[in-house]
Order: structure tokens, then sequence, then C-alpha cells
């Protein structure tokens, strides 16, 4: 039960685990000033109210970033202001707004948003007749808090770009597997279908005035075939295509790594060939490199389900930028003649909001 109500609280992919209901108790300092006062019923309710309010943003603004996230922070300093002349504890409100923003972007809005949430409190302590011990601890510890988190945050997002450049280089090595294994073919079956070319003219030429030794020359053909497959199959044999949960974990590197929040849905009960597994990993990479380039996007979900009907599997990606996919685009393109390899079919329907790429397949070819 608390499993289900933390996922639905905090997304997936965050990785503060349970550290944000551990930052709720400085929430009691909201509180404190309040014990030595009586008061009214009316004041009660709007103190109940701000502290469902806040908890609603503050759970909300996890999963925000952008122009989403700087909305949740002014919304959170507003109930700040709000209650500064009428409660000193509500100097927690600033350190809570500062300390989410980090989820903006860049760092030199982050950090601009920071000082504006410093001067406020600075200017509202005096407006509101407030001692030093308001104003100070806002200050000077919406400052700390906000950069150590922005400090992290940037932390977190080389580190993805890290294990994307780590999961590049293992791409780039299957990529000269292939090559090493294309020149192998390419030396092995150029120069056996070259003898096999002239011994089957030759045992042509001898089949009626010497046919033992065209025979021979023939029995020769199929050896030298034998041993060419042979050759072949250990040539392929080091072949590893990329698998579907590899593209996604490096998709949802990528993404990270350009602030872009991914959410996949995966149905455990479907099981794919190696070939359609393969075809849908690269259908998800270069989507994936769509929306980096041209979406602008702030999230994107990827979904692998098993349709109603029970006879085909839809992969479906979207995301909630401002980019379009062209049907007509050599992306597509490529997407599309994958996914018909596999006997499926490929959609682009259009929306008002983002992109989006459904990908049915036969569910016979897993």
């Amino acid at each position: 039960m608390f499993k289900r109500i933390h996922q639905f609280l905090l997304p997936k992919d965050t990785n503060e685990g349970w550290t944000p209901y551990l930052w709720l108790i400085y929430l009691s300092f909201f509180f404190i000033d309040w014990i030595f006062k009586d008061l009214t019923l009316a004041l009660n309710l709007l103190a109940a109210l701000t502290l469902g309010v806040f908890l609603v943003l503050y759970f909300s603004t996890y999963r925000r970033k952008g122009v989403a996230a700087f909305a949740h922070i002014v919304a959170i300093l507003a109930l700040a202001v709000v209650w500064t002349p009428f409660n000193t504890g509500a100097s927690v409100l600033y350190i809570f707004a500062a300390s989410f923003a980090y989820r903006v972007g860049s760092v030199r809005s982050s950090i601009l948003i920071i000082a504006g949430i410093i001067a406020i409190a600075s200017v509202m302590a005096p407006f509101a007749y407030l001692p030093w011990f308001f104003w100070f601890p806002a200050a000077v510890i919406s400052l700390m808090i906000g950069l150590a988190n922005l400090f992290f945050a940037q932390n977190e997002r080389k580190n993805a770009e890290l294990r994307l450049s780590k999961a590049e280089t293992r791409r780039l090595a299957r990529v000269a597997e292939r090559e090493r294994i294309a020149r192998d073919l390419h030396d092995v079956l150029g120069h056996t279908l070259s003898l096999i070319t002239v011994k089957s003219e030759l045992a042509g030429r001898l089949i009626e005035s010497d046919p033992a030794k065209a025979h021979k020359e023939i029995q020769s053909i199929e050896s030298t075939a034998r041993s060419a497959l042979a050759e072949v199959r250990e040539a392929i044999s080091g072949i590893q295509e990329m698998t579907l949960d590899e593209a996604l974990e490096q998709a949802r590197l990528s993404l990270q790594s350009v602030d872009v929040d991914l959410t996949v849905e995966r149905d455990p009960s479907i099981v794919l060939a190696p070939q359609t597994e393969a075809m849908l990993a690269l259908v998800v990479r270069e989507s994936v490199t769509n929306i980096i380039r041209h979406a602008d996007a702030r999230h994107c979900t990827i979904r692998l389900l098993r349709c109603q009907t029970g006879q085909q599997h839809r992969l479906e990606i979207q995301d909630d930028g401002r980019g379009r996919i062209r049907p007509d685009g050599n992306g597509v393109l490529g997407m599309r003649a994958r996914i018909e390899s596999i006997n499926g079919q490929l959609r682009i329907p259009s929306q008002s909001v983002g992109g989006r790429l459904i990908a049915d397949i036969p569910a016979v070819a897993s």
C-alpha cells in the first residue's frame, strides 16, 4: 500500500528515494509560532487549507520541469508572502520554494530564481515588521539549499551523460564488430563464390566428355560450399542485436541528459522474437533521436502493450513537445520499412500537442 502511494506521489525515475518525505519535517516550523497564540477557527481553517495546497504543490513539483516547475515555485512563494505578516514560521516556505529552483532548467535561470526568492524574503521582513530571525534563515538557508540542489542536479545530469557515453561506446563497439564481420563475409564469400563459379563451369564442360571428372568437380563444389557455410556461421556468431530493454535504457539516459522525463509502460507478459525486438529497438532509438533534435519536449512516454483483440502488440511513442513528425521524413520511412519487414504497420496520428507514433505488430511474431 505504501509503495503504491509512493509511486502516486513521486515519479518512478526520481533518484531521491524517500528523502522528499524527510524534508517535510521542516514544515513543522510553520506551526511553531502558533503554539504561543490563540488562533481563531477561521485561522485554523486557513492554515489547514494552506497545508493541503502546499502538499499538492510540493509533490507535483517533483514531476515538473521548465515553465511548469517555475509556476509551482511561484505558487509556493505566494503562500509564503501571504502568511509572512501573520506567522514568522512562514519563512520555511521560502526555503521550500528555493529548493525547487534547480528544476526550472539552466543554471543561470535557477540562480536568478534563488536570488529573487531571497530578495522577496528580505523585503517582506521589514514590511511586516518581523525580527531578524525571520529573514536571516529564509535568506541564508534558501541560498544554501537552493545551490546545493542545483549542484546535485547538475551532477546527476553529468552522470546521465557519462552513462549515455558508455552506452554509445558499447553501441559503436557493436557497429565495429558488424563491420568486421561484413569484411570477413566479403573475403570468405568473394573467394568461395568465385571458386564455385569456376568449378561449375568446368563441370558443365566435362559432364559429357569426362563424366567421372565432372562428378569429382561437383563433389568439390559441394565440399567448398559446405566449408563456406561453416565459415559464414563462424563469422556471424558474434553478432549481437540491441535488445529492446537496452534501447529503452539508452533512450532514458539520452532523454535525461537533455532534461526530458521518460515514462515506460511495458506489458511484462509480452515476449518478442529476437528479430522483432531488434526492429522495435531501432524504432525506439530513431524516435528518441527525433524527439531530442526537434520536439523541444519535457516528457516522453513509451508503451509496449497487448492490443485488446490479442492479435497484435502495440508500440506507442509520444511526447509533449512542439515538433511534428513528418510522415515523409527519412527517419520515419526507415522506421516504416523496419516495421513492415515484420508484417507490422506504422501510423502517425495527428494531434494538437506533441508527436505520437504507433507501431502495431502481429502477436504471432513474438
